[in-house]
């Protein structure tokens, strides 16, 4: 298998998004929101990600096939939200994620950044098993009683 690596997000790679935002699998398993999303509204949410000077974003691949995004956002207090799709589903179960999870983290050392969370699906079980394998720790549940489609997630802390 070829090596898996991040890279930064190029305007070339909102085709990935535009389809990974319209997968009802994917969705399951992230917001929950299953209602479909225009390419207006893609150009605007990918927009966003591009134009943001305080966060990081990554695009994960294997070669040259891009298999997943990576991102840390910048929050209060230095803390960073981490997030992480697997979008291409043949690449899922194979430890991807898990790779993935550990590059982003050295990263993130390079960059400075130690105060890492993350918020997952509490029914996401891949996902909560890779992240604790890279050293994040179950921290809480958090209520979100407006969210009829993620009324809670499980908050992971990285562990120094």
């Amino acid at each position: 298998m070829e090596l898996l690596s991040l890279r930064k997000i190029r305007i070339k790679d909102k085709k990935y998004f535009a389809k990974w935002w319209r997968d009802k699998e994917l969705l399951k398993l992230t917001s929950g929101i299953l209602k479909s999303i225009s390419d207006a509204e893609v150009n605007r949410y990918f927009s966003a990600m591009l134009k943001n000077k305080n966060d990081h974003h990554f695009m994960i691949t294997i070669g040259e096939k891009v298999i997943g995004h990576a991102s840390l956002a910048k929050r209060r207090n230095g803390w960073h939200e981490t997030q992480i799709v697997i979008g291409e589903k043949k690449c899922w179960n194979k430890g991807c994620g898990t790779k993935a999870i550990k590059l982003l983290i050295k990263k993130a050392n390079r960059l400075d950044i130690s105060k890492i969370y993350l918020e997952v699906r509490p029914t996401n079980f891949r996902a909560i098993r890779a992240y604790e394998k890279c050293g994040f720790k179950k921290a809480g549940i958090k209520k979100y009683p407006g969210n009829k489609y993620l009324p809670e997630t499980l908050k992971m802390r990285l562990s120094a």
